[in-house]
């Protein structure tokens, strides 16, 4: 697996709202806002699966994912992109639904979406765009 250099885990402290890409197995993509996204550590994302429909059957199709890292304070931007699983029960799923439970109780926190990170490239524009960085 890839992990995430100092400079790509602070960006990614920065933001509360995460673009998360998937697609079917036929190739039909589709990207939703994501606001409990985690990573829980150098080479993992956690996503908290609230009210996914397309997003979650798509992943049980085809589980490589892209999340798109820019906004405010970032400085630049890049692509992570990963295989990620679906995950209903255990002790992670666990502690996926106190940490969306913290956040805003009453929301479903239905299952844990775990990203393995793969590849990171470059979003920036310019010479350098679209360059595998890790």
């Amino acid at each position: 697996m890839v992990i995430l250099t100092e400079n790509m885990k602070e960006a990614f402290s920065k933001l509360m709202i995460f673009p998360l890409a998937t697609a079917s197995k036929e190739g039909t993509p589709n990207v939703v806002p994501m606001r409990f996204c985690e990573l829980r550590d150098d080479e993992t994302i956690w996503f908290a699966d609230n009210f996914m429909v397309k997003t979650l059957a798509n992943i049980q199709e085809n589980p490589q994912v892209a999340i798109y890292v820019w906004g405010s304070g970032t400085g630049g931007c890049f692509q992570i992109k990963g295989n990620a699983e679906v995950k209903t029960e255990g002790p992670d799923h666990e502690k996926m639904r106190e940490w969306v439970h913290s956040i805003k109780p009453g929301f479903p926190a239905k299952s844990l979406v775990i990203v393995k990170i793969t590849d990171v490239f470059q979003c920036s524009p310019g010479s350098e765009a679209g360059k595998k960085l890790l």
